[in-house]
């Protein structure tokens, strides 16, 4: 297959918030050359979906530090986020939202006019844990929406090329250094070698490992997926948070703002269940605590509707102004996928899978560490919900995301300037299409008789049953056995369409195997961890282990269904790990 060849001195993979805010800040920069690759338009982005707010400390609306907000963090993670990083975040929060409103971010104001901070979001408290507080800044619950459409417009204004449609297929690293990648431009049918001094993967998640999730269809792991199969660590990646207040039977999701702005969680008896679970912080308790309390109720058949198996979220008591003004995009939800109206009717939820807390690993600069702790490799970065800086430990902390994507993603963007400047143009690879490469160019010329959508149901519902909120050795070993036949079913996959111009079999096909990836590691982490922290609970091991597991769970992919596990340390430098209360 013949390549078209391209050089620039950055390429971002992905245009989601990561992605936009890291090509914003290298365009700055006017002598560079700055492109983005991205399978879909930037504003279909992932990010669009983030309703709630960004956390950071402004104390506009009460007295607030960052240091409390660090607290919040670390403990929110179960002590597993390395807490130099974690320090980073919090302090450039709140240089990000003042950036973010200079570039005309339409937060929501204050009687004076200041930007406002949200009543109450999820594990959020002042004074090291003594009451919940108001640290979320937001657009109403479009919160995403508006920082895609802020960052895409200052992109433009600064000259960003986008390559739309473009699929990243493989990633050249050699020795230690990467310089450049394979895309596939989806709507030509073409191949292309983009050769660059720098690269910065910002891809997004994988819940389409999952059958119920909040994910959109195209968060399938891809930037994940292409670091592991040019021999990187993944780090942390048992660590997958379930998000508690899905739509029941969509697992669309019902944003933490809701219960930010005072609606609660009621079992099918009508019962305020949280008071059981976490008396002080509620339904703002942790996101892991609050979807194992709602398993728990439906467990003691307690759950409600025709099938028991779901709770509720209660708006009724909220004024309407409040529904409308603060709550428009979950209203509307509701409406639209329910037929039920929150000032009159309880909302049927039940926990969606939601985030995915683990990654790539990187230093607090964006840059990708070949052996997971500190060899960098050169020209190789990853921001955003692709990556694993450890700021989020081994649960998130609700507000966290947004922060995440926009303080790290500038960050890189800080460390690839400084590395264009001094780098030498790469040399790329003598032979560009082999390697993985070679699995994409196997799917868009084989003609195996299997179905690539059956694998990918089966793969979501062996995940779904197996490693889940709750999980188990039996259950674990069950699901990396059955990957393992997928992984057999997948090498005889073949296509219906075998056009080059708009192939979303294709596309979907090369998912999939993404997909495959990204839960093998899943579950091999998962079973290689045995206690429960965070979003990683084992009914075997239910109890935190300290002792033994206080650190950080590095998988790399030595063969197709054959993995090495290793560990790192976490970064413990301010809080030593304590029980967590709610």
């Amino acid at each position: 297959m013949d390549l078209l060849w391209h050089e620039w001195d950055a390429v971002v993979v992905g245009a989601g918030g990561a992605g936009l805010y890291a090509a914003l800040e290298l365009a700055q920069s006017a002598d560079l050359r700055v492109a983005v690759v991205t399978k879909l338009h930037p504003l279909r982005s992932h990010t669009g979906a983030a309703q709630g707010g960004l956390g950071a400390a402004l104390g506009h609306a009460e007295e607030d530090y960052p240091e409390w907000h660090m607290f919040d963090t670390v403990k929110g993670g179960d002590y597993l986020a390395d807490q130099d990083a974690v320090e980073i975040l919090c302090h450039e929060a709140i240089r990000v939202v003042f950036e973010l409103e200079h570039m005309g971010f339409p937060f929501d104001r204050a009687p004076d006019g200041r930007i406002e901070q949200r009543v109450r979001a999820g594990g959020h408290t002042r004074n090291f844990g003594e009451r919940p507080l108001a640290r979320s800044v937001y657009a109403a619950d479009r919160t995403g929406q508006m920082i895609l459409h802020t960052l895409y417009q200052q992109c433009l204004r600064r000259g960003v090329r986008f390559l739309e449609e473009f699929l990243a297929v493989d990633v050249w690293v050699e020795d230690g250094a990467c310089s450049g990648l394979l895309a596939w431009d989806i709507r030509r049918g073409e191949l292309h070698a983009l050769r660059a001094k720098a690269v910065l993967l910002a891809t997004g998640g994988w819940g389409q490992i999952y059958r119920t999730t909040t994910n959109a269809v195209t968060l399938t792991g891809d930037g994940v997926a292409l670091a592991w199969r040019r021999g990187l660590p993944l780090e942390d990646m048992e660590f997958y948070q379930f998000h508690p207040t899905g739509i029941y039977g969509r697992g669309i999701l019902l944003s933490e703002a809701s219960r930010g702005e005072g609606a609660y969680l009621v079992n099918g008896s009508g019962e305020r269940f949280m008071e059981r679970y976490a008396p002080t912080l509620l339904e703002l308790a942790p996101r892991d605590v609050v979807s194992r309390s709602i398993f728990r109720e439906i467990q003691a058949g307690r759950g409600g509707g025709p099938h028991g198996d779901c709770v509720f979220l209660d708006f009724r008591h909220l004024p309407e102004e409040v529904r409308r003004t603060k709550l428009p995009e979950v209203s509307g939800l509701v409406h639209k996928y329910l037929g039920l109206d929150p000032g009159r009717d309880l909302v049927p939820v039940r926990p969606t899978a939601h985030y995915a807390v683990g990654g790539i690993p990187t230093d607090v600069w964006g840059r990708v560490l070949a052996d997971g702790k500190a060899q960098v490799v050169e020209g190789l970065y990853a921001a955003g919900e692709c990556a694993c800086v450890s700021v989020h430990g081994a649960n998130r902390r609700g507000t966290n995301s947004l922060v995440d994507i926009l303080v790290f993603g500038r960050r890189a963007a800080q460390d690839m300037i400084r590395l264009v400047h001094s780098r030498p143009s790469p040399t790329p690879p003598r032979s560009p299409l082999e390697g993985p490469a070679e699995e994409f160019l196997r799917l868009a010329d084989g003609g195996g008789g299997e179905s690539h959508a059956r694998v990918r149901a089966e793969l979501q519902r062996v995940m779904e049953e197996h490693c889940s909120v709750f999980r188990n050795e039996g259950g674990l070993r069950s699901a990396l056995a059955s990957l393992g036949d997928l992984r057999d079913r997948y090498a005889r996959v073949g296509l219906v369409d075998r056009g080059r111009v708009y192939n979303q079999e294709l596309v979907e096909a090369f998912e999939t195997g993404c997909l495959l990836d990204c839960a093998e590691a899943t579950v091999a982490s998962a079973l290689h961890r045995t206690e429960s922290r965070g979003a990683h609970f084992r009914e075997d091991y239910p109890e935190r282990d300290d002792t033994r597991w206080l650190r950080h769970t590095l998988v790399w992919r030595s063969a197709p269904g054959e993995y090495r596990i290793g560990d790192k340390p976490v970064v413990v430098t301010r809080f030593a790990p304590k029980e967590r209360r709610y």
